[in-house]
């Protein structure tokens, strides 16, 4: 039975395929995670825990690179999430000092989950004296093989919209998606009177007009 890191992991899949073809390939920052693909108000439920902290100590599990999900660059913010999460009484927001930190997500899991497997964590190979420290760990090997992190320069698209994946213009100052009206940054908003809504409300709780977000 999946636990609320694997259900973590799972949605943040989910809103990065979602978001167009090649978007898992791509690096997002740090506040996008919790701002806009996964926000813990909109998914409490669906990941199952109980308290905003829980919510906040599974994100910091994650950005830690608990069961290699994800890589946070640099790496020294990630070795300090690690530490953080290892503690006895852990600042379980710490990651919230580091927005614009880069997460990659490993698309071997990815892949994995997105076909159903079970068993979609990748595996940790054992220690030994021989081991290549993980900065040193290169994208391509000799074999010519890729890294799960590995970003193809292929899968880069143009800029898209966190909550309804269009394509933005680019080259220009977008204020509002020319898809579904809303900023590319910031609280998601009813188009009819800017109340704050969730995704996936059909209606605004406000003043009742379709929100266009099902």
């Amino acid at each position: 039975m999946a636990d609320e890191l694997e259900r973590l992991f799972g949605r943040l899949v989910e809103a990065l395929a979602d978001a167009g073809p090649g978007r898992l390939a791509i690096p997002f920052a740090t506040a996008e995670l919790y701002e806009h693909l996964v926000p813990y108000r909109s998914n409490r439920a669906r990941l199952n825990v109980a308290t905003h902290q829980d919510y906040e100590m599974t994100v910091l599990r994650l950005l830690a690179g608990e069961r290699g999900y994800a890589r946070l660059e640099p790496a020294d913010v990630q070795e300090a999430l690690q530490r953080e999460a290892a503690s006895s009484n852990p600042d379980t927001g710490l990651f919230r000092s580091f927005p614009d930190s880069q997460v990659l997500v490993n698309r071997i899991a990815a892949e994995r989950f997105l076909k159903g497997e079970r068993a979609y964590a990748p595996v940790q190979p054992p220690a030994s004296a021989d081991a290549v420290p993980p900065d040193e760990v290169r994208a391509d090997d000799e074999s010519g093989s890729t890294s799960a992190f590995a970003l193809d320069e292929s899968d880069a698209r143009a800029p898209q919209c966190a909550y309804c994946g269009g394509t933005l213009p680019a080259g220009r100052k977008v204020n509002f998606c020319p898809h579904c009206g809303q900023p590319p940054s910031g609280e998601l908003r009813c188009p009819a009177c800017g109340s704050e809504v969730d995704v996936g409300w059909g209606y605004c709780v406000s003043c009742g007009r379709p929100t266009g977000f099902e």
